[in-house]
């Protein structure tokens, strides 16, 4: 996306380590979305339940019943039952593409027409139109998953630590691996931090266990095309790959792997349920932790534009349950991690690292912070080739 180069400037005041008070995390002072901040965050008035009426918009369609937006969806459906809202009070929008202006604009001002108060938007490329959006009609609650705008009123973005279930996922495969080639189809190039911070997780996950294992990186530029992945996925496996990862947002990468007798780690959802014969685990976010909370703060008044970012501590994410196609010992290895990242011991982007250059990137003794991680990083561990 050409509209990464905007996040060397803000991202140096962003800092996505914090969660909604509601939500029992923590909260900070953000930038808005040219960059400035004004201080502590004003609550937005509370919404009676009966009349909060709640918008989406999808990039995909979660009748697909896997992938990105049946995640996001799934947690919409777990809000909905907590909370105890009508199903007229949920407003979807399906199938917006993130890279069509007109597109999103109409979906977004279709929501506002329709009388929703809180509007969550799922996908990177809304971030400049909810932008828009969000300073023309302040009485709205808007929040963006990922992206680096926000304002200091109406308008948050949240995402989370997946770096961390990234990390144990490279743990699965790196123990898999027979051929000490491992594919990762990736949305974006390096530009992205969100899939970069991605790769190099998985891939300091691998190290942990296989040191001589590579971690082959295929980039779609599309976060969302049932061609391009499985194409991608089918090269990395013409390269000698036997185990396919991704950054994407359909199941096609595990398809190819399981057509090819390969295996694969999943995203988004559990992709065992579809692709059974080949998804080792996969790495999923809980949204509705965070639609929960989210709209039970407009409820009670406590909702504050301050962005949101936690983790697995939390219930965000994590992996499914490991299939029974994963190496012998892998369950105990993936367990040993997990509690040291609970506990605080194990920090994923701990030094000493090194870039697939040669540089020192993380010295001994140092580590990346959350801030940098999710605005900054554009490089590869030492681990990973481009393809």
């Amino acid at each position: 996306m050409t509209k990464f180069k905007k996040i060397v400037a803000l991202v140096l005041a962003l800092v996505l380590v914090f969660a909604l008070a509601a939500c029992g995390g923590n909260t900070d002072t953000t930038p808005s979305g040219d960059g400035t901040s004004t201080g502590e965050k004003q609550p937005m008035p509370a919404i009676a339940k009966d009349d909060i009426k709640v918008g989406v918009l999808h990039i995909g369609d979660p009748a697909d019943g896997a992938g990105y937006s049946y995640a996001h969806d799934s947690g919409i459906v777990e809000m909905q039952k907590a909370i105890g809202l009508r199903d007229d009070q949920i407003i979807r929008k399906n199938n917006v593409a993130d890279d069509n202006d007109t597109a999103i604009e109409t979906a977004l001002n279709e929501l506002i027409e329709a009388g929703c108060n809180i509007i969550f938007a799922t996908s990177w490329g809304y971030m400049e139109k909810v932008n828009e959006a969000a300073t023309a009609h302040p009485e709205i609650i808007f929040s963006h998953c990922s992206g680096y705008m926000s304002n200091d009123t109406n308008f948050n973005n949240y995402f989370g630590q997946i770096y961390q279930a990234r990390y144990l996922a490279g743990i699965v495969a790196g123990l898999k691996t027979e051929s000490d080639k491992i594919g990762y189809v990736a949305a974006q190039d390096n530009n992205n931090p969100e899939v970069t911070g991605g790769i190099d997780a998985f891939a300091l996950g691998v190290k942990s266990v296989n040191p001589d294992a590579k971690i082959y990186v295929k980039v779609t530029n599309t976060w969302f095309d049932l061609q391009k992945e499985k194409a991608a996925a089918v090269a990395l496996l013409d390269e000698g790959c036997d185990v396919i990862a991704q950054h994407q947002d359909t199941t096609q990468p595990m398809v190819a792997a399981q057509e090819r007798g390969a295996y694969g780690i999943g995203y988004n959802s559990d992709m065992a349920v579809q692709v059974p014969d080949a998804v080792l685990t996969s790495v999923v976010w809980h949204w509705g932790v965070y639609y929960t909370a989210a709209v039970q703060a407009a409820i009670d008044g406590t909702w504050t534009a301050d962005n949101y970012f936690d983790g697995m501590k939390e219930g965000l994410l994590g992996l499914t349950d490991l299939t029974d196609l994963c190496a012998e010992g892998t369950k105990e290895k993936v367990d040993e991690a997990t509690q040291k990242i609970l506990n605080g011991e194990l920090q994923v982007f701990a030094g000493e690292i090194k870039d697939n250059e040669g540089n020192v990137r993380v010295k001994a003794g140092e580590s990346l912070d959350d801030a940098y991680i999710a605005g900054e990083i554009n490089w590869y561990v030492d681990n990973v080739v481009v393809k």
